[in-house]
């Protein structure tokens, strides 16, 4: 078997533990010299194999990349970029193909969601009409938790996380003030049209009258007046409320509570706010005073407390993607298969690309109670192994310590420059 250099990138928002997944991939090519050369890395994903923008790994140490296990971001630089569709302008694709050719490259893996998949079938599609051979295994990554087939995504269980433990935290400093100060707390996190990261919000609290007191799902549409009077129920009966608000909260026909009228690189609607568009509904309706907050980036940056299980699968889906190919599979992505939930058991499958591209796995709705507002007990037993354990990074004069790479790029083998 011919020697192939592999190439690996990374796509769509970054997370706590995508870099897990580039340590899995490259440590994992590293054990097998005699079949993966070296492993490029695109200089801001996708976009970097476009332009020709490949970061040789095999120039940083292996501390280097050992330390990309305890990162956040994107270590080697992500994209919202979507490839168009193969009937309206292969051109992208070909260009791929060329840089692959370039570059002896036998191996792409390409770590992100639904779309990043659907990337990695099309490039393994074109590959076998143009003749040249090239392995695509995708690498799943989303803190939204909506990919099919895999029990939980990389990226999530962090998230989770760090929105339960902030809504803990938050909850005590808002019920501590209730009396003479604010009465009604409202926390936006992310999750356009699946509730999962909302839903880890209820993980704060079991027993009656415990925050988060109202969580809005996606997957239920939302009802204003309904909406006011638990908010003024829970005041009147708890002293104060705590909502989880997801930021694709939607009404019956669709329109989102925070449409900002405009549209992001991948075609999604752009949204810009729920959290205080809920805060001016109370205002408005109740007149109790308030405070809101957004969680954003902070969610999905917070390394420092990340859930061991999802460390632990982030790098265990990266290391699956080079053995699987390796082991001469073709457009597949390592998938995790929950084997129980207490104690939680899992092992690494696989599902097709063809299937997994374009797919969203919303919240079972028996994982939402009756009146729409919380998360079951199934809901809770498949969440708590999620954001089970610490991992914590090492920390160096009271701040985190990160990976510093090098992030050289190898030299240009094509003459024509690639415009986006």
């Amino acid at each position: 078997m011919a020697i192939k250099n592999a190439f690996y990138a990374q796509s769509g928002g970054v997370t706590a533990v995508i870099n897990a997944s580039a340590c899995g991939v490259i440590q994992t090519a590293r054990q097998h010299p005699d079949k993966i050369g070296k492993v490029y890395a695109g200089r801001n994903g996708i976009i970097g194999a476009l332009r020709e923008e490949l970061i040789d790994t095999s120039l940083e140490s292996d501390e280097a990349i050992a330390a990309l296990m305890h990162t956040p971001g994107g270590a080697f630089g992500s994209c919202r970029y979507k490839l168009k569709n193969l009937t309206e302008n292969k051109r992208e694709y070909e260009r791929l193909i060329e840089v692959f050719q370039a570059h002896d490259i036998g191996y792409f893996f390409y770590n992100g969601g639904g779309d990043s998949q659907d990337t990695a079938y099309k490039v393994s599609q074109l590959a076998d009409k143009m003749g040249y051979p090239i392995t695509c295994i995708g690498v799943p990554k989303t803190v939204d938790n909506d990919l099919p087939f895999t029990d939980c995504c990389p990226g999530f269980g962090s998230v989770a996380k760090y929105v339960a433990t902030s809504t803990l935290e938050a909850s005590l400093d808002i019920r501590s003030m209730a009396e003479t100060s604010t009465k009604v707390f409202i926390m936006e996190v992310m999750g356009r049209h699946a509730g999962w990261i909302a839903a880890a919000g209820g993980l704060a609290g079991q027993g009656e009258g415990e925050p988060p007191h109202i969580i809005l799902f996606p997957e239920i549409p939302f009802d204003r007046e309904a909406f006011l009077a638990r908010v003024d129920y829970s005041v009147k009966n708890y002293g104060y409320c705590v909502v989880v608000a997801s930021e694709g909260a939607q009404y019956e026909d669709g329109r989102f509570l925070a449409d900002a009228g405009s549209k992001d690189a991948f075609g999604h609607t752009q949204l810009g706010g729920v959290a205080p568009a809920l805060a001016n509904m109370v205002k408005q309706a109740l007149g109790y005073k308030y405070h809101w907050a957004v969680a954003d980036y902070l969610q999905r940056a917070a390394r420092h407390i990340a859930s061991a299980t999802d460390v632990e699968q982030a790098y265990a889906v990266g290391k699956a993607a080079v053995e699987m190919a390796l082991a001469g599979k073709q457009a597949i992505m390592p998938i995790i298969v929950r084997e129980q939930a207490s104690p939680y058991r899992w092992h690494i499958g696989e599902a097709p690309l063809s299937e997994v591209a374009n797919q969203e796995k919303k919240m079972p709705i028996h994982y939402i109670t009756d009146d729409g507002f919380g998360i079951t007990d199934d809901c809770r037993a498949y969440l708590a192994p999620l954001i089970a354990g610490e991992s914590f990074p090492p920390f160096e004069n009271g701040i985190p310590k990160v990976a510093h790479l090098s992030a050289i790029l190898a030299e240009k083998k094509l003459r024509t420059e690639f415009k986006l």
